[in-house]
């Protein structure tokens, strides 16, 4: 299966500038792994640093052909189209890597390794990761989390697709930086992607999904200080089922809020209005709580996305957030993570 020094490829058509890029991107900001090309027509030719603000120069190519002059070993599908699908021509593009021999990290919710138009030209020791399967011997959850010793830091938003994972990381980073002995728990297909591990939480049936979470929180807690727990969906997107199994399985002793700077609705329902930030955060509590069933979780910091926004317009963005809440606020990928650390540590 994948290891750290496998050459990868990426699947971006239309990712880098469009909607639908958010795993490649994410693995383009947090692999460890060597990527040799970005495959996206659209963008071809172009910068990558320049286009995305990624520190990492990787050449741009339109096809996986021309990929293949990079020596990739596998390919990534660092899109994610809306309805879960590849159209036609990326289709094609993935049955290209195939016969060419590539290994293929398949995030989609379709699995791949048995699919009668791939599996039959895989040579023997070529591969194909579903990521998004769900774990073996999996129970119900039971609450137990709330004994570890560990602290245990959920990041919840204000919105799906807001930068959950990406202020996970970041946090988890600056402990290692810090000689804290830490741990991040993958709980989507980017973020499994770039750990190599995790439970991909909507691949889990429902009445396991809180188990699921707590089995990975407690192995992971085992040599942790801290583990920090990668946020799905948002209790104000009503598409979302994720944050429940969360805040049940992993019983956080301390949540982030993650919020895109300036966002007033739910980007894929623009009918449905975020709450202020003040009452955003009592329900995160309020829920996490559950009239002390759970563990009593407060929400300690702000983690804004600021990606948008120039430097300025950031702080500023910034400063009327601590304003509104009373809490610290920062945007960890613009300006480090310290301040959360200092908010959990607090």
């Amino acid at each position: 299966m994948l290891r750290p020094d496998h050459r990868l490829a990426i699947l971006m058509h239309e990712g880098i500038r469009g909607k639908f890029g958010k795993t490649g991107l994410g693995l383009l900001r947090y692999s460890s792994n060597p990527i040799v090309a970005v495959i996206d027509r659209e963008c071809a030719g172009q910068s990558l640093r320049e286009l995305t603000g990624i520190p990492r120069d990787v050449p741009i190519v339109a096809s996986v052909q021309e990929a293949m002059a990079y020596r990739p070993e596998a390919l990534a599908i660092g899109v994610a189209p809306s309805g879960g699908a590849l159209p036609p021509d990326m289709w094609r593009e993935v049955r290209t890597a195939v016969l060419a021999g590539l290994n293929l990290i398949n995030g989609m919710h379709a699995p791949l390794a048995k699919h009668p138009d791939l599996e039959p030209f895989l040579h023997s020791c070529q591969w194909i990761w579903d990521v998004r399967k769900e774990p073996p011997g999996l129970s119900v959850g039971s609450g137990k989390a709330r004994a570890l010793s560990c602290k245990r830091v959920l990041t919840v938003g204000t919105d799906m697709a807001v930068g959950k994972m990406t202020v996970s990381i970041e946090m988890h980073r600056a402990c290692l930086q810090q000689g804290v002995r830490s741990r991040f728990l993958a709980t989507g297909q980017t973020g499994i992607m770039i750990e190599g591990d995790g439970v991909a939480l909507d691949a889990v049936r429902v009445d396991f999904a809180s188990g699921a979470v707590e089995k990975f929180v407690c192995e992971l807690a085992t040599d942790a200080e801290i583990v920090h727990i990668e946020g799905q969906g948002a209790l104000t997107n009503p598409a979302s089922t994720a944050t429940l199994p969360l805040l049940r399985g992993a019983q956080p002793t301390h949540l982030i809020l993650v919020h895109r700077a300036g966002q007033t609705h739910i980007r894929t329902f623009p009918d449905v209005p975020i709450p202020p930030l003040p009452e955003v955060i009592r329900t995160y509590e309020q829920v996490a709580a559950m009239g002390g069933a759970f563990y009593p979780s407060k929400v300690v910091a702000v983690a804004l996305n600021t990606a948008h926004l120039t430097d300025a317009e950031a702080r500023a963005a910034i400063a009327q957030v601590e304003t509104e809440t009373k809490l610290p606020c920062t945007d960890p990928v613009r300006f480090g993570a310290g301040l959360l650390l200092q908010a959990i540590n607090g």
